[in-house]
């Protein structure tokens, strides 16, 4: 049963790599479907995500729902950046950067 679980979760459509090349350490990762104003629980835990690391990001029942929103904390100070309304149902890498002149995150989704 466990592994058909496993199986399962590997091929939720939207499940994607979150990858932090923002040169800062990301201590929290959030989702959730653009109904709730909730973010529910940190997606990775209690490890950050360094710089220049990449995570999967596994759906374990996230139903039909392709449009999520998603916010990153970063460890050094708890700020914090949004982005609403990204179909993971087409998106299977998400790629944050930082520019340290505007002080603006940014991501590309592919």
């Amino acid at each position: 049963m466990l592994a058909a679980q496993i199986n399962a979760q590997a091929q939720n459509r939207q499940d994607f790599v979150l990858i932090n090349k923002t040169g800062y350490e990301i201590s929290e990762v959030y989702i959730s479907t653009i109904k709730t104003n909730d973010w529910e629980e940190n997606v990775i835990g209690d490890e950050s995500l360094e710089d220049d690391e990449a995570r999967t990001i596994r759906f374990a029942n996230a139903g039909k729902a392709c449009i999520w929103d998603l916010k990153v904390v970063y460890e050094d100070d708890d700020s914090t950046a949004v982005w609403n309304g990204i179909d993971l149902c087409k998106t299977s890498r998400v790629t944050l950067f930082y520019n340290r002149n505007s002080g603006r995150t940014s991501a590309t989704f592919d």
